[in-house]
């Protein structure tokens, strides 16, 4: 079967479908199992597992063209766009020691990790000083490459920290509070009592496609979700939006998101995979030490849950830690905004002190 080829990428009709049904499969048997993100949980488990042995559908191996994503993540900015009110802006004003507390959180999280993966994993000095930045996924396996980094450990080890936090921190919410969280326990989503129809999809993709176009043209970090935030949170507070995107529709990027991050184990050896999830465990851990030290120190001070801190704190990616803090119930803008300052807080930390690594010759 001949592919399509749609925004200048081949689509392998056989080979998506194939990895989307596993990824649907693995999501209901995760629902099944009463997992907090179920979609996104059981498909990146399924399609990462197809990844590592070697499983090609249609003698192709898995793959999610890259403007899929790019269509879907900007409805979780709209969703958090949702949770703009007046009295949240309010509250936004308290929030000034947790995001000082990055500027301390950060460099220290990248100096102990750095020095983990160079004791536990024997990794060179520049992969070990790469793999360890805690935000900027993209940035630093780009920076990694260009200093002669080993990029396959360095991008398996960035994707299996993000992947390790989505998957167990829920959990463990779950099993601290004895029972499912958010909505693994039927919590309702910011605004879904009000029908989604007529004129509020028209004004959310007229407002998506707004927001992630001005957020590319100002150069806004991660413009492809911060733009729809905004834009979304305008909308709201202008009264021109009163509803969320559904449930349906955050499952489906849940979706989307988990097979992505589950293709992105393609070529990898298992003794490689299974070294690396070990290394990226560690670091896990030892960065959400931190994150719960900062949330039982400041979760008073700022006026917010402890889950809430240490969710800002978690070293995870900014689509995937929106997409907890929406499905956990948990003040996703000051989630949202904390991920966003870290983003930039640990790629601009990691430039600065980049010059004290040599990169790695021959």
């Amino acid at each position: 079967m001949k592919p399509i080829r749609i925004a200048g990428e081949d689509i392998h009709l056989f080979m998506t479908a194939t990895i989307f049904v596993v990824g649907i499969m693995g999501g209901f048997a995760a629902k099944y199992l009463g997992l907090p993100l179920p979609m996104l949980m059981g498909s990146v488990v399924c399609v990462g597992a197809l990844s590592i042995l070697g499983f090609e559908p249609g003698g192709k191996p898995p793959k999610v063209p890259f403007w899929l994503r790019l269509f879907f993540i900007p409805i979780i900015g709209l969703s958090i766009g949702a949770a703009f009110t007046p009295d949240v802006l309010q509250e936004a004003r308290r929030w000034w020691p947790s995001l000082l507390a990055l500027t301390v959180y950060i460099p220290l999280a990248h100096f102990i990790g750095y020095h983990g993966f160079q004791l536990a994993g024997g990794l060179s000095r520049v992969t070990a000083y790469y793999s360890a930045v805690p935000g900027g996924l993209l940035e630093c396996i780009a920076m990694g490459e260009e200093n002669g980094a080993d990029v396959q450990m360095l991008t398996a080890l960035q994707f299996l920290r993000l992947i390790l936090t989505v998957m167990l921190v829920p959990l463990a919410f779950s099993v601290l509070n004895g029972g499912a969280v958010g909505s693994a326990s039927g919590v309702v989503l910011i605004r879904s009592a009000v029908p989604f129809a007529g004129a509020e999809i028209f004004w959310h993709v007229v407002l998506g496609v707004a927001g992630f176009f001005l957020g590319k043209r100002l150069h806004m970090p991660a413009y492809i979700i911060t733009g729809p935030i905004l834009a979304s949170g305008l909308g709201h507070l202008t009264g021109l939006l009163h509803a969320a995107p559904p449930r349906w529709l955050i499952e489906m990027t849940q979706l989307v998101i988990g097979v992505s991050l589950g293709t992105r184990f393609v070529g990898m050896l298992p003794k490689t995979f299974v070294r690396a999830l070990g290394l990226a465990f560690l670091n896990m851990l030892m960065t959400m030490v931190l994150a719960i030290g900062i949330g039982i120190l400041l979760h008073e001070v700022v006026g917010e849950r402890i889950e809430a801190v240490v969710l800002a704190f978690a070293p995870g990616g900014l689509a995937e830690m929106s997409l907890v803090a929406l499905s956990m119930h948990i003040s996703v803008l000051y989630v949202s905004a904390h991920h966003v300052a870290r983003i930039v807080l640990s790629v601009s930390f990691a430039k600065a002190f980049a010059s004290r690594i040599p990169p790695e010759t021959g």
